[in-house]
């Protein structure tokens, strides 16, 4: 099948965004090396390694990812990996993080919803066809178990190797049944909380200067699974109506993987 010249430059594209990401990480890790911080190397090969997942897929699942969804899909890699942990994007832009869930909702949503669409378009696998509502529906909610599950995985990673991946937050007010004086189950407030208190097992008493209350990682869960939620939903929108008028819409046909078609055939 001849490629059209769009499509040409789109390949261009894609191939020079890949090499460049993979020699800017290339010259991070080296940098990496030099400074010995081997949990740094570690992440630029796994990175490495990340960027050869979509072209991997395509030859073993004979599915075709298209240009867009491939290129978003290596610059979250490189967002995510490089920018956020090594050069610490998470904590010099604070909303780095959220921008990345959101985006991960809508990838999700679009691999989700292209493992529904390439069954219920193989006559040999289903005997009837989804409603689009129904496609959408299942994009939706595989994008929000993927979302649950890396939360989990954070919160392992904090609770077994104190890494911090579910970011603490400043908060100047709680309420709490554990507060209540009289032992029961009334939730007691507890406003203008100005700040952290440490007492050490020599009973030294060292005052945080935080400015409130440190949650570790509640709230930030939870806006990880809010911002995940619209991203999720956007896309589910975009798939209801690329199904509802059966592939004729161009944008959604930018990030919803096919089955590559037989060599020769149009």
């Amino acid at each position: 099948m001849k490629k059209t010249a769009p499509q040409q430059n789109q390949n261009k594209v894609l191939a020079f965004v890949y090499f460049a990401l993979r020699f800017s990480v290339a010259g991070v890790l080296i940098a990496q090396v030099f400074n010995r911080d081997f949990e740094s190397v570690f992440l630029c090969v796994l990175t490495l390694l990340l960027f050869l997942l979509p072209s991997f897929f395509e030859r073993r699942l004979h599915i075709d990812v298209p240009d867009t969804l491939e290129i978003i899909i290596l610059l979250f890699i490189y967002a995510a990996e490089i920018l956020g942990e090594i050069r610490a994007y998470y904590i010099a832009f604070p909303y780095w993080d959220t921008m990345l869930h959101t985006l991960n909702g809508f990838l999700c949503a679009a691999v989700g919803f292209s493992l529904v669409d390439i069954l219920n378009r193989n006559t040999k696998l289903s005997t009837f066809s989804l409603s689009p509502a129904y496609m959408a529906l299942v994009a939706f909610c595989f994008s929000m178990t993927v979302g649950v599950l890396w939360e989990f995985f954070e919160c392992a990673m904090d609770q077994f190797f104190l890494l911090d991946m579910q970011k603490d937050t400043i908060v100047t007010a709680i309420s709490s049944v554990k507060l209540d004086p009289t032992g029961g189950n009334v939730p007691t407030k507890l406003r203008e909380i100005a700040d952290v208190i440490i007492v050490h097992a020599d009973g030294s008493q060292e005052a945080l200067g935080l400015g409130g209350y440190l949650d570790i990682g509640l709230l930030d869960t939870m806006k990880d699974l809010v911002v995940n939620f619209i991203g999720a939903i956007v896309f589910s929108i975009i798939g209801y109506f690329y199904i509802k008028q059966r592939g004729k819409g161009r944008f959604a046909r930018r990030f919803i993987p096919r089955v590559m078609e037989p060599q020769g055939k149009k």
